[in-house]
C-alpha cells in the first residue's frame, strides 16, 4: 500500500488476505529484531512445534488424508454425520438448492462461533452428547437451523433470511443455546445483535442476496463466477468481507467503512490512513474455508485456497505460546483479560499468523507431504488447532488459552 492511495482503494486492499500476511509478518520481522513491547521470540523453538503438530496430525489422520479446516468438522463431532442425516429434509432440492442451504447453514454457524466460555455447554437431544466450545456452538447452531430458527418463512425452515434473522434477540438465542444462569454463554447479547445486523445486511444488498434476503442466494453469485473465468478463494474472501462489513461492532472506520476485524499498532508506522492497522479477518477467513468445501461439495472448483491465511484465534496462538516459542515479557498480562484492541494481543494474533506460515513447510518436511497435499487449510485442521487445544489441556486444567481476550460475541 503506497502513500497517496485513495480511501476506497486501502480499504479494499485491507480486506484482502495479501495484507493480512504483509502486516502480520511486518509484526514478525519486528519480533525478530527484539521490538516487540510485549512478546519475545524464541525461534529455535519452533522446531518443537513442528514435531508436536506433526504427532497430533499423524494421531488424528494416520492415513494424512486430511480435509480443510471448516465448520464441517464440528457438524461430525462425536463421529456422527449430522449433515447428513439432513439429507430426507433435503430430497426433494436440486443440487444448486442443497448447495444454497449449506452456505446458509456454515455462514450462520460460523458468526456464532466466537468463543463460548469455559461454563457454557449444549446437551444434544438426539445423540445424548454434551457438547462445550466450538462443537457445542457448532450443534447448537445446526439444531436452532434445522427449526426453522433463521428463517423467515415457516413452509421453509432451512434458511437463513433477512426475515428470520431480525427477530433474533437475547432471550430467543438464549432458549436455543440453553443459556441459563448456571450455563452462561460468553457474549449472547453481541451474537443476537450480530444476527441482527446480519438480517439488515442482507436487505440492503439484493444483488447479493436477491429480492428475499437470503444468505444461500451468494451461491448463484459464486457460480456465476465460476462460470465465467473461474472463482478463487480471494474472490470468496472479498464477497463475504464486503457483504458483512457492516454488521461488526464497534470497530474503526475509513472512508465511512466498518473495517471489521482490523486493529492498530502502535509499532506499525507509516503513512496514510492504513498506517499501523493490522487486518486479520479471523471469522471471515475461517468461513471461506468453511464456503469452499461447500462450493466443491457443489462441483464448483475453487482456486488459490493459499492466498488466505491461518487463522489469528487463540488455539493456533496459544501454541506457539504454551511451546515456549512466544513469551510474554510481562507475565502478569495472562491473569487478566485483554481487550482485542490491546497491543498485546493484536501482536499475538499477527505473530500467529505470520508464525503459521514458517510452520507449515517445516510440518510438511516432517509429514512427507507436498504444498499440494498439505495446503494451510489441513495445516489448521491436522493440525495445528487441535495441537493448541491439547497442550492447552496439558498446561491449564481447565484448558482455557494462555491470554483472554474480552470478547463481545464476535471476537474470535
Amino acid at each position: 500500500m503506497t502513500h497517496g492511495e485513495s480511501p476506497r482503494r486501502i480499504v479494499a486492499w485491507l480486506r484482502t488476505p495479501q495484507a493480512v500476511r504483509e502486516r502480520c509478518h511486518a509484526v514478525l520481522r519486528l519480533a525478530e529484531q527484539d521490538r516487540l513491547a510485549h512478546f519475545a521470540l524464541d525461534f529455535a523453538r519452533m522446531d518443537d512445534v513442528a514435531d508436536y503438530v506433526a504427532a497430533v496430525t499423524r494421531a488424528n489422520y494416520p492415513d494424512l488424508a486430511v480435509p480443510y479446516h471448516s465448520r464441517w468438522r464440528h457438524f461430525e463431532t462425536g463421529g456422527v454425520d449430522r449433515w447428513g442425516a439432513m439429507a430426507p429434509l433435503l430430497s426433494a432440492c436440486d443440487a444448486a438448492e442443497q448447495a444454497r442451504v449449506r452456505i446458509d447453514l456454515c455462514t450462520v454457524s460460523v458468526l456464532l462461533d466466537a468463543g463460548a466460555g469455559p461454563d457454557w455447554s449444549f446437551h444434544e437431544a438426539l445423540t445424548g452428547q454434551t457438547l462445550r466450545r466450538s462443537e457445542g456452538l457448532a450443534v447448537a447452531s445446526l439444531d436452532a437451523f434445522r427449526a426453522g430458527l433463521f428463517s423467515g418463512d415457516p413452509d421453509r425452515p432451512l434458511r437463513v433470511d433477512a426475515n428470520g434473522l431480525s427477530r433474533i434477540s437475547e432471550v430467543v438465542l438464549a432458549d436455543a443455546f440453553q443459556v441459563s444462569a448456571a450455563n452462561k454463554l460468553v457474549g449472547l447479547a453481541g451474537r443476537a445483535a450480530l444476527l441482527r445486523n446480519l438480517g439488515a445486511a442482507l436487505r440492503r444488498q439484493p444483488d447479493l442476496f436477491g429480492s428475499g434476503a437470503r444468505l444461500g442466494n451468494m451461491f448463484d453469485v459464486w457460480q456465476s463466477y465460476s462460470a465465467h473465468g473461474g472463482l478463487s478463494a480471494g474472490q470468496v474472501l472479498t464477497t463475504v468481507l464486503e457483504a458483512f462489513a457492516s454488521i461488526w461492532p464497534g470497530r474503526l472506520t475509513l472512508d465511512r467503512e466498518n473495517l471489521g476485524d482490523v486493529w492498530p499498532h502502535p509499532m506499525l508506522h507509516g503513512e496514510g490512513p492504513a498506517a499501523g492497522l493490522v487486518p486479520f479477518h479471523k471469522l471471515s477467513q475461517w468461513l471461506c474455508y468453511s464456503l469452499v468445501e461447500a462450493l466443491e461439495q457443489s462441483s464448483i472448483a475453487v482456486t488459490g485456497l493459499d492466498a488466505l491465511t491461518g487463522l489469528a484465534e487463540y488455539r493456533n496462538g496459544g501454541l506457539f505460546i504454551d511451546l515456549g516459542v512466544l513469551r510474554l515479557r510481562d507475565p502478569a498480562l495472562a491473569t487478566v483479560p485483554l481487550a482485542p484492541d490491546h497491543p498485546a494481543i493484536v501482536e499475538w494474533r499477527a505473530l500467529t499468523v505470520a508464525l503459521l506460515d514458517r510452520l507449515a513447510p517445516m510440518l510438511r518436511a516432517r509429514l512427507g507431504c507436498s504444498k499440494a497435499q498439505l495446503p494451510l487449510a489441513r495445516v489448521l485442521q491436522g493440525g495445528t488447532w487441535d495441537a493448541g487445544r491439547q497442550i492447552a489441556r496439558e498446561r491449564r486444567a481447565d484448558g482455557s488459552p494462555p491470554l483472554a481476550v474480552i470478547s463481545d460475541g464476535s471476537i474470535f
